[in-house]
């Protein structure tokens, strides 16, 4: 029986680029695009990149630290460049920069960065196993750390939201509402 040979890519291999004008449809009330508009496009573009680099359909798991730095305004081309930051089993993390473009006065900004937890599945809807990543310079190295302290940062996060949840008691923490800015009005 032959050891099948596992298959790397590239960071380069897979990365993607979307780029969009932003229209009067995408403005929320207060004239500046709306961010579901924004989290649409990128998770477009985090299936397209993680899709590339599987070779398979994907689906989005998680989105992590989701910050919109700059507004974006009606008129500027917004790009959203992705990569594949991290690869485990079957699953992806998906780092994406948002850049906008105003033309008018030659200005760039970043708007946003994102970071996108994909798993590839087979064509029976399982998750299925995805190709390794080639590191080829310091800043691929550094982003792949970076997913790994993360991915164990975010475990800690749940073991201790998990613990609140059970140690934390309405009758013995009201005290940590203190100078908090709500208003208790129900009968203990």
């Amino acid at each position: 029986m032959s050891q099948i040979e596992e298959k790397f890519r590239t960071v380069s291999f897979s990365q993607t680029t979307l780029t969009e004008l932003m229209i009067p449809a995408y403005a929320n009330f207060g004239g500046k695009i709306h961010g579901g508009i924004l989290l649409s496009l990128m998770d477009k573009v985090a299936y397209a990149c993680a899709s590339k680099h599987a070779g398979n359909y994907c689906v989005t798991v998680s989105v992590d630290n989701v910050n919109f730095l700059e507004p974006v305004e009606v008129g500027e081309m917004v790009s959203m460049k992705a990569s594949v930051n991290y690869v485990g089993n079957t699953s992806m993390v998906i780092g994406i920069k948002v850049i906008s473009e105003d033309f008018k006065n030659a200005a760039m900004k970043h708007t946003n960065t994102s970071y996108f937890t994909m798993v590839a599945k087979n064509d029976e809807g399982r998750p299925t196993k995805v190709p390794g990543l080639i590191l080829e310079s310091r800043e691929e190295v550094r982003r792949f750390l970076e997913s790994i302290k993360r991915k164990e940062l975010k475990n800690i996060y749940g073991d201790e939201l998990d613990n609140a949840r059970t140690s934390l008691s309405v009758e013995t923490d009201l005290y940590k509402l203190e100078g908090e800015r709500c208003q208790l009005n129900l009968s203990l």
